[in-house]
């Protein structure tokens, strides 16, 4: 009987180890792990909750009214992965999977919405850049059919907060036209 106990021990804390950079009531937005690549902690001065302000450009001249929102940021995947989640005042909420892939040298994020469920999410790339900022890109051509992008720019970065902006851009990042733009102040 004391062996199967001393067994049943033993695999307990196997399974828990196995786990140990998830989210949990110790660390409620997780832990990075170690063996994970080293740039996945880019987004470690975000992990946590911000209270932000959201801004949206209703056209050519007008940007909407400020929607407040909390946005949280966790590490997943036992740690070597980053999930965010924003919750909306207006009840747009969003989030976004983040994996560092060591092999192309750069970020994936996949977005999702609950506004509009697609077979396919929408995705970005990129990397941190040498002032800081995490710069990710998704091809899109303007509305008169230009190429270019649609780039997400992480901004002073702190421990205490963080900007955003949304906005489009020449391929030659030679013009740029905001669509969004996101202010966050830490909570926790």
């Amino acid at each position: 009987m004391k062996k199967l106990i001393f067994i049943l021990l033993i695999a307990a804390h196997t399974v828990s180890a196995q786990y140990e950079y998830e989210p949990s009531s110790k660390n409620p937005y997780g832990k990075l792990n170690p063996e994970a690549p080293k740039q996945t902690a880019d987004f470690e001065p975000l992990i946590g909750l911000c209270e932000c302000k959201s801004v949206s450009r209703i056209d050519q001249n007008n940007w909407a009214d400020t929607v407040m929102m909390n946005w949280k940021f966790k590490y997943i995947m036992n740690g070597t992965a980053v999930q965010d989640e924003t919750l909306k005042e207006d009840g747009k909420h969003s989030g976004s999977i983040r994996q560092y892939n060591a092999d192309s040298a750069r970020w994936y994020v996949h977005y999702y919405a609950n506004s509009t469920a697609t077979p396919t999410l929408s995705s970005w790339e990129g990397n941190k850049t040498d002032n800081g900022n995490i710069v990710l890109y998704r091809d899109q051509p303007a509305p008169n059919g230009t190429p270019g992008f649609y780039r997400l720019t992480f901004s002073n970065i702190s421990r205490t907060g963080f900007d955003w902006a949304g906005e489009w851009v020449n391929k030659a990042e030679t013009f740029s036209y905001p669509t969004w733009k996101i202010f966050c102040q830490k909570k926790d």
